[in-house]
């Protein structure tokens, strides 16, 4: 991913966030009633407004640095979704058979980390390229394995096996992780109100999910 400093907007700051994610879908009115729907989006696209974790001159300032050290919209960086930053739900503990991965059929050696959402009516798959170093935990057909058996590249979300390891054909590839969200600021300008002494305020801070 070009452009992209991997480094996290402060945690303390993201905890505040309101947003999450935006899908884009046509909707065509036929003449009988009627309705066709189509997808303009494959994926998902998160959109965050961090504004409202600003409380203190030391928050504002913090944020202002930030953004000159992305230059603005110029480089992306990493964010903590509130929400949503783990294999499993906000409240469980992250474990290797979480999610599932893929299928080995002994050759292939890297698999991409995935999200899978969903239910009885259907799901949605999101591509993890920004796994946290050292939270990622793998299993294959169910047992899990130790982490010098496979090397995470946490600037992509991909999971190679080493040689003397490849997964067999037919066996289920699983992985448990924490994650940050690719984004970058969707403005090229701050606005500081400072509201009372030792106090202030940034009214919005936009930041977009940036796609891998």
């Amino acid at each position: 991913m070009t452009g992209f400093h991997e480094v996290r907007f402060p945690l303390r700051l993201a905890l505040g966030t309101s947003g999450g994610p935006v899908r884009r879908t046509d909707i065509v009115n036929l003449s009988n009633g009627r309705e066709n729907r189509n997808a303009r989006w494959r994926n998902a696209r998160r959109v965050y407004d961090a504004g409202s974790g600003v409380r203190s001159i030391a928050d504002l300032y913090e944020v202002l640095e930030f953004f000159e050290a992305r230059m603005g919209e110029l480089y992306g960086f990493r964010f903590r979704d509130p929400l949503d930053w783990k294999s499993c739900g906000p409240t469980g503990n992250v474990s290797a058979d979480d999610q599932w991965i893929g299928t080995g059929d002994g050759v292939q050696r890297t698999f991409q980390l995935i999200k899978t959402y969903g239910d009885n009516g259907g799901e949605a798959r999101r591509t993890i390229a920004k796994p946290v170093a050292g939270t990622v935990r793998v299993s294959v057909d169910g047992e899990e394995i130790s982490s010098d058996r496979f090397t995470l590249q946490a600037a992509t979300g991909t999971v190679t096996f080493e040689a003397t390891h490849v997964p067999p054909e037919g066996a289920e590839i699983r992985a448990g992780y924490e994650f940050d969200v690719p984004v970058r600021f969707d403005t090229d300008r701050i606005d500081v109100n400072l509201s009372a002494f030792n106090a202030g305020r940034i009214p919005a801070i936009p930041i977009k999910e940036i796609l891998p």
